[in-house]
């Protein structure tokens, strides 16, 4: 057991709170190729971006390279990255970089063989890419979300390329791709760390329907498939070991705890509620049993709420962090996503409020950053709380 009285310290980032931009760019169900870095305007706007978060204490953050506008008919153009990557490196951020986030070329089979040559092709620039700029030890996210991509890709037909019944077969493309990725990196720069990032959850067995306790518990073990993949403890058929388990990312939100099988808003265990529903598992112990299955370096990957309810949100996280940490569970960070508001995948028109900044358009259509003065104030008693 870990000693109960002493916390771990936080050491893997330059601070313990991270800010991450929301940069998928994946295709969806409608067709439409998202941008969402171009959505709001990060890319224009990154030096001041990271100049904001710097000022709140956050000397790191989560951001996005957007592989399909650096790839074009096989050859790489990383001109929409540069601009960002030097404006992290003079504001003094450190990034994890997510270098596939639910986006890819639309020439690429994502089933097919080629695509985990392709990948680790594209890894393999992006090193290079990297390595010239500075020669500070890389963070990459190589695949972000293998379980929820597979899920919205393979099972749901959410995301591109829509397909049912086949979750699966996707999850272990993903995993042989991040492996590939992985080594293509290493053999550019040895030191690269991974952050392998998916959805921390917690399933349980809707009030009188005992007949579907095994398949909620089946539900929510699968949410460890893919860092088991990775690690060499299933499949192992896909050449994973635990080298390539490095740091583990999770993420966590309102809507992570639900009824079997989720179909529906009101499967959702209702934080918001008091009292709250006793099937609800309090975060830290949460943390407690990801810890204790890898024994990885671990961080709260996304975290954030909408509207009035991002401040108790971000309270709540902080003190559930402070008795995991005090637990002996060594939470390196949290990352605070979208550190910006951001509009939905299926109506660019709709912005959650999500963000420590909302966005307002400008008589020039610039999108000016509003901080929540309310969110900010609970983000620095929390940052005191966990200093």
């Amino acid at each position: 057991m870990h000693d109960q009285a002493t916390p771990v310290p936080a050491t893997l980032f330059r601070s313990f709170w991270l800010a991450g931009f929301e940069s998928a760019c994946q295709i969806t169900r409608t067709g439409r190729r998202l941008d969402m870095i171009a959505e709001t305007q990060h890319d224009a706007q990154a030096s001041g971006d990271y100049a904001r978060i710097r000022e709140l204490g956050m000397r790191a953050a989560r951001d996005g390279i957007r592989w399909p506008l650096i790839e074009r008919a096989g050859r790489f153009s990383f001109a929409s990255l540069a601009p960002m990557a030097a404006a992290a490196r003079q504001q003094g951020i450190q990034v994890i970089w997510n270098i596939c986030h639910y986006g890819w070329p639309t020439d690429i089979d994502i089933f097919a063989p080629a695509f985990v040559d392709r990948f680790a092709r594209f890894c393999r620039a992006t090193a290079d890419f990297f390595a010239a700029q500075s020669d500070e030890v890389p963070f990459y996210t190589p695949i972000n979300e293998i379980s929820f991509l597979a899920w919205a890709a393979g099972s749901q037909a959410y995301i591109y390329p829509c397909q049912r019944g086949r979750g699966l077969e996707l999850k272990r493309q993903l995993v042989r791709a991040a492996i590939a990725g992985c080594e293509a990196i290493w053999d550019v720069d040895p030191r690269a760390r991974f952050v392998h990032v998916d959805p921390l959850i917690h399933v349980v067995t809707p009030r009188g329907r005992p007949e579907l306790a095994d398949a909620a518990a089946a539900q929510r073990a699968g949410q460890f498939e893919a860092w088991d993949m990775l690690a060499g403890r299933a499949h192992p058929d896909l050449g994973g070991a635990p080298r390539y388990l490095d740091v583990m990312g999770l993420n966590f939100y309102h809507a992570n705890q639900w009824e079997h099988p989720g179909d529906d808003a009101e499967a959702r265990l209702r934080w918001e509620d008091t009292p709250r529903d006793k099937r609800w598992v309090p975060l830290h112990q949460l943390l407690a049993e990801v810890y204790e299955r890898y024994r990885r370096p671990l961080f709260i990957s996304e975290t954030s709420h909408f509207g009035i309810g991002r401040g108790p949100w971000i309270a709540e996280i902080a003190a559930e962090v402070q008795l995991a940490r005090a637990a002996g569970t060594p939470i390196e960070g949290i990352c605070i996503y979208p550190i910006l508001d951001r509009p939905d995948w299926d109506n660019l028109e709709h912005w959650h409020n999500s963000g420590l900044w909302d966005l307002r358009p400008d008589a020039n259509g610039r999108l000016e950053r509003v901080l929540d003065r309310a969110y900010a104030a609970e983000l620095r008693r929390a940052q005191a709380q966990l200093a």
